[in-house]
């Protein structure tokens, strides 16, 4: 019982360290004007591809995880690691213009590219073995939620802390990576 509440609330942690990035662009693309509904439907389809891009990931990480053994949770932890990492660099990076036009095909680029490096965090998952139900539940509530709280309140406030929101989940990420390679 104990292991699983454990999981649950690593997987939260690392699902709202993920989500950071599309609540950290979601307070960028804020500034955009977007109607109730378009941040609705922006949302949803950011949780959408939060929850297919892990799964997939967490598949491949399975089926990695069968063959690799303990290689494979070493693996997973550097790939942590790279993507805090990224994360973390990438958030103080000055970026030209928006990232993404609110409408049509621009939302699913949007969504994709706030949700690819959670198929790197599914692979990691999957080696190590972690429920995959939960996992990609959490994973789409956690983005949806971030992301529509981002478009929100960026259309609110603006830009107030987005860069920020981006690093903070690069060093959780970060954080498991490195208990991955050295259990403590």
């Amino acid at each position: 019982m104990t292991m699983q509440i454990n999981e649950l609330i690593t997987i939260s942690i690392m699902a709202f360290a993920m989500s950071l990035d599309a609540f950290s662009v979601g307070l960028g693309m804020g500034m955009v004007p977007l109607r109730l509904r378009q941040i609705f439907h922006i949302g949803i389809i950011v949780g959408i591809f939060h929850v297919i891009m892990p799964l997939l990931g967490i598949l491949t990480g399975q089926f990695l995880s069968e063959r690799m053994g303990v290689f494979a949770t070493y693996t997973g932890g550097l790939l942590l690691i790279y993507i805090g990492l990224q994360m973390f660099t990438s958030s103080f990076k000055e970026e030209e213009g928006a990232r993404f036009k609110p409408v049509g095909s621009g939302v699913f680029m949007f969504a994709l590219s706030v949700s690819i490096d959670s198929f790197s965090l599914g692979l990691s998952l999957g080696i190590i073995g972690a429920r995959l139900v939960t996992a990609i539940v959490l994973f789409g509530i956690f983005a949806t939620c971030l992301t529509w709280s981002g478009l929100y309140f960026g259309k609110k406030m603006k830009s107030l802390f987005g860069s920020y929101s981006e690093a903070l989940g690069g060093v959780i990420l970060l954080f498991f990576g490195l208990k991955l390679l050295l259990p403590i």
